[in-house]
């Protein structure tokens, strides 16, 4: 099950969601996702884990604590939805 982990504080790191997410079963992957200019966290990261209730029972547990210094937002992940985007600067005029 995929796991997205918000409101993260920008020192967390995969090692440490690994390490909290272990504490309730196996951890297949874990990242967090940095912008690409800067390489700086963007407050979020996702969690694999293969066993499914034990998924569930991490996200039920961390899911509002504190994680960091931070209360986290700890849910099951959504496949993305790209959604289009308008284009240009002359979007919605008329000549």
């Amino acid at each position: 099950m995929n796991i997205y982990v918000g409101n993260l504080v920008k020192t967390v790191n995969e090692s440490d969601l690994r390490e909290t997410f272990q504490a309730f079963g196996e951890v297949s992957t874990t990242s967090v996702i940095k912008d690409k200019f800067s390489g700086e966290s963007r407050g979020f990261g996702f969690i694999e884990m293969p066993n499914k209730g034990e998924a569930e029972n991490a996200i039920a547990m961390l899911n509002g604590k504190d994680l960091k210094g931070r209360t986290a937002t700890v849910n099951e992940a959504k496949p993305r939805t790209d959604s289009p985007r308008s284009g240009g600067f002359s979007a919605g005029r008329r000549y």
